[in-house]
């Protein structure tokens, strides 16, 4: 399943299973991958819980899940993972191409039809979220119309499969949840679009009974903390309900999701409202990523990481976020760079200062994002001509190899004379904060921080980058 983070940070996303569900059974899963990123997989149900297995020869694997607890496990290969069921004495093989690895995707044995039901429901669920761009602009009423239909036809299309399928209750359960979720998760983004930052005081103002749904949702489902549906929904509901505090006072006008007060009381509601731990951690954990992430405040990073680790009781992401405060204050404008290895297309391992000898775009991207990396390399080929003086460079982020790095290069016919690879991802996405599937970082000449997060399709990207060039000529600018 795709989304819009990148390995360690992505696998977050999938937490856990149910919690009540017996043990001491077994299941097997297994799989061939055509054209592997690298020589193994993972395979979790909780993030301490998760298992290395490697392919043999033939890019296969076979895994037997003693003591299994049944519900949601998650695989991941090269970055890129997908969900699925496993339930006692299931036998699941599934066969799928890396160059398009969910659309190949194909379960077969025993649990196989539950699961193959669930890919063809993603499937055509991203396809519909492509469309909410336009929906998101409709009047409430006939927005909610719209997002009713949908749910209806994906609940008819459950009933088929359900008439021609003995299933277990979980799977109905899952189905059913992914669906619910899914239209909830729909309703409480909608305010945020229809009125933009600017009017979204007036969200008061949606129709009554907008959001009865939510006297029906449980928010301590520990079957379900490893849906995506759910979890959405959880992340846009406190986005949502925030906003009744962050305009109580009359201080604010236009919405700014990054303001202190507006995160630290989606922590403080985060914690009042969820019990469940492994739930809750997530959802703080989240919440605060993303303020800092977006932050170039010491003083305020400090404030919302007290405020998470008074309320998070997960030891390993309470790590994380830590170090991730360091990161990002190691890129606040007017530092250095980190330096760090990387691979050129020739395979020579060089320093990431050593190819700084002008103004730079540095754009960090993932190959599992083929819409994304396309556009932003189209991009930076625009920047160039209208900024010769710039130097741009592309940086691989994937546990790859080098091999199927240079495959998707040469697919797409990028030049290969700036492309690098970071010789150790996981550790260059620690020190670069990386947290979504790219980040773009410009630098002047000395590789002094301009811009630790640019858009390459922002309105302020010119601007970023004539900052650049006038540090590097020793001019004053004023950040924007």
């Amino acid at each position: 399943m795709k989304l819009y983070l990148v390995t360690f940070l992505i696998s977050s996303l999938f937490l856990g299973c149910n919690s009540n569900a017996e043990k001491g059974d077994a299941a097997y899963f297994g799989g061939e991958i055509i054209n592997p990123n690298n020589n193994y997989i993972t395979i979790y149900s909780t993030e301490s819980e998760r298992d290395t297995v490697y392919l043999d020869d033939n890019n296969r694997f076979l895994y037997k899940i003693k003591d299994l607890q049944t519900g949601l496990y998650s695989f991941t290969h090269g970055g890129e993972y997908q969900t699925l069921l496993i339930e006692p004495n299931d036998s699941i093989l599934f066969r799928l191409n890396t160059n398009d690895f969910d659309e190949s995707l194909v379960y077969t044995g025993k649990g196989s039809k539950k699961n193959n039901y669930f890919i063809k429901a993603f499937l055509h669920d991203e396809s519909e979220s492509k469309k909410f761009q336009k929906l998101q602009h409709l009047e409430p009423e006939e927005f909610e119309v719209h997002i009713k239909m949908r749910k209806e036809k994906k609940i008819e299309n459950l009933e088929r499969f359900l008439a021609s399928h003995q299933v277990s209750p979980l799977f109905d359960k899952i189905a059913r949840a992914s669906i619910n979720y899914d239209y909830y998760a729909y309703k409480e983004l909608y305010p945020f679009g229809y009125f933009g930052n600017n009017q979204l005081i007036h969200f008061k103002d949606l129709p009554e009974g907008f959001y009865s749904y939510r006297s029906d949702v449980n928010f301590n489902d520990a079957s379900l903390s490893g849906l995506y549906s759910y979890n959405r929904f959880l992340l846009w509901y406190f986005q949502n309900i925030g906003l009744q505090k962050y305009y109580q006072d009359g201080s604010h006008l236009a919405f700014n999701r990054h303001s202190l007060d507006y995160n630290l009381d989606k922590l403080t509601m985060i914690d009042s409202v969820v019990q469940n731990e492994t739930i809750k951690n997530y959802l703080l954990m989240y919440a605060t990523r993303e303020f800092i992430f977006n932050s170039s405040n010491a003083e305020k990073s400090k404030s919302i990481l007290d405020a998470y680790l008074e309320k998070s009781t997960d030891a390993k992401r309470n790590e994380y976020i830590n170090n991730l405060v360091s990161a990002t204050t190691n890129l606040f404008p007017g530092n250095t760079i980190p330096d760090v290895k990387i691979v050129d297309f020739n395979n020579k391992v060089v320093d990431l200062h050593s190819v700084i000898k002008q103004p730079t775009v540095i754009y960090c991207w993932s190959s599992n994002f083929k819409w994304s990396y396309r556009n932003n390399h189209y991009m930076m080929k625009t920047l160039k001509k209208d900024y010769p003086e710039m130097n741009f460079i592309a940086i691989n982020i994937n546990d790859m190899n080098t091999i199927s790095w240079k495959k998707t290069l040469g697919l797409l016919k990028f030049p290969t004379e700036n492309e690098y690879m970071f010789k150790n991802p996981s550790e260059a996405i620690k020190t670069f904060a990386i947290v979504y599937s790219q980040k773009v970082i410009i630098v002047d000449k000395n590789g002094t921080i301009i811009k630790p997060n640019a858009d390459l399709f922002g309105k302020n990207i010119g601007y970023h980058i004539e900052a650049a060039l006038e540090s590097s000529a020793s001019k004053k600018y004023t950040l924007k």
